[in-house]
């Protein structure tokens, strides 16, 4: 539980406190789009078109059940997106060119969610060169802190060579369990070096957040009360607040 269920829920979130949210699902598996009910036959325009066949945002977003929520679906056909890109001038800016201001002015979007490829390729980097700040999830377990390093190098890279708004958002603990003491360890281990940048909302190990995909639902929706469903809320408050104290000063 990662990248992909951070993405559904936190946007799911983020739209349920009356904010307009896209989701832009940039992983050929379409575990986003899936887990936001989009059936595969019903992904006639995708991100694929997006990225590659110039066609407007406004016509690749779809509906979800969650009002103020929509996604760019996503299929296999982005698994060749790699191939095709390498031979364009602008490949790595063309996910910049397609969210630009024109792209989104009639959208009325308070905020861009892009869930990334498991793997550090030219998908990625596109998702580095949009954004404004890469938001990490952190499974708490040792091994995740090396691939923590690794990103973070990454985004300075990027930041340096070709989008230099772009910052790390912060760290959210994912698949934390209380009564473990490694959980402990990796908690007290980040916090200790990323500070303020770790959020203090942690998200729980949560069967109802492992279930609510199967039914094509955040977990918001599939079991409002849940630990789940009440860290995604909190995470969405803690990171709105954070933005508009960032705007005020």
């Amino acid at each position: 539980m990662g990248k992909t269920t951070t993405t559904i829920n936190l946007g799911a979130s983020m739209a349920a406190k009356g904010l307009n949210v896209a989701v832009i699902d940039l992983d050929p598996q379409g575990n986003a789009s899936t887990g936001l009910g989009i059936e595969h036959g019903d992904r006639k325009d995708t991100t694929y078109d997006l990225l590659l066949n110039e066609l407007p945002l406004k016509d690749v977003l779809r509906e979800t059940g969650v009002p103020g929520l929509r996604i760019s679906p996503a299929t296999t056909d982005l698994s060749s997106a790699d191939l095709e890109l390498v031979s364009s001038a602008r490949r790595i800016f063309l996910l910049s060119d397609a969210l630009g201001a024109l792209a989104t002015e009639d959208l009325d979007l308070d905020y861009i969610l892009i869930d990334c490829p498991p793997s550090l390729n030219l998908l990625t980097l596109n998702a580095m060169v949009a954004s404004d700040s890469v938001l990490v999830p952190l499974q708490a377990e040792f091994f995740a802190l090396e691939g923590l390093s690794q990103l973070m190098l990454s985004v300075r890279e990027i930041r340096e060579t070709a989008n230099s708004r772009l910052r790390l958002e912060g760290v959210v603990l994912t698949m934390y369990d209380r009564r473990n003491n490694l959980c402990h360890q990796v908690e007290l281990d980040v916090r200790e070096n990323l500070k303020d940048l770790v959020f203090k909302t942690m998200i729980p190990r949560n069967v109802r957040l492992s279930e609510a995909p199967s039914y094509g639902m955040p977990v918001i929706n599939y079991d409002p009360s849940s630990l789940g469903a009440v860290a995604y809320k909190s995470l969405a408050t803690e990171i709105v607040a954070r933005h508009s104290q960032q705007e005020r000063a």
